[in-house]
């Protein structure tokens, strides 16, 4: 394992480790890979580093199997006091179950061959996040 898998992977169970719900856990970690996956490709989008190819195409990859999970990770309604779920997710469970396949679909979509092509598309991924987050998620 490199340092920063090693280092992001402790970051991760200590982010989590005051959640009792082993459900409500994996829901969270899901997200933070979508969420890291999400900030590698903003950060070749923006500028910030460099654009690779492959590293893009892994990310976006991360994104569709855990966007593809969703469904899956909420089916039980399971809450944490750590959680950022709302509870209209469980009331409105269709339409957030296709807030989560559109995510899934704009990261399949995503064209990762060029940095050019990663943001005429990048667009969707961070729009469908966006769109799932202020239905269903609770900042804190």
């Amino acid at each position: 394992m490199t340092t920063a898998a090693t280092v992001f992977a402790a970051t991760m169970a200590f982010a989590h480790s005051g959640v009792a719900n082993e459900a409500v856990k994996a829901r969270m970690e899901a997200m933070k890979a979508i969420g890291g996956a999400t900030g590698t490709i903003g950060k070749m989008v923006q500028g910030k580093t460099d654009f690779d190819a492959a590293a893009a195409e892994a990310a976006a990859a991360t994104i569709a199997e855990k966007a593809a999970m969703i469904p899956a990770l909420f089916e039980a309604e399971e809450m944490d006091p750590e959680s950022e779920a709302k509870p209209e997710i469980w009331t409105n469970w269709d339409d957030f179950v296709a807030k989560g396949s559109a995510l899934e679909m704009a990261a399949k979509g995503l064209d990762t061959s060029s940095l050019d092509a990663m943001k005429a598309g990048f667009g969707a991924v961070g729009g469908a996040c966006a769109d799932c987050h202020k239905a269903y998620r609770v900042k804190k």
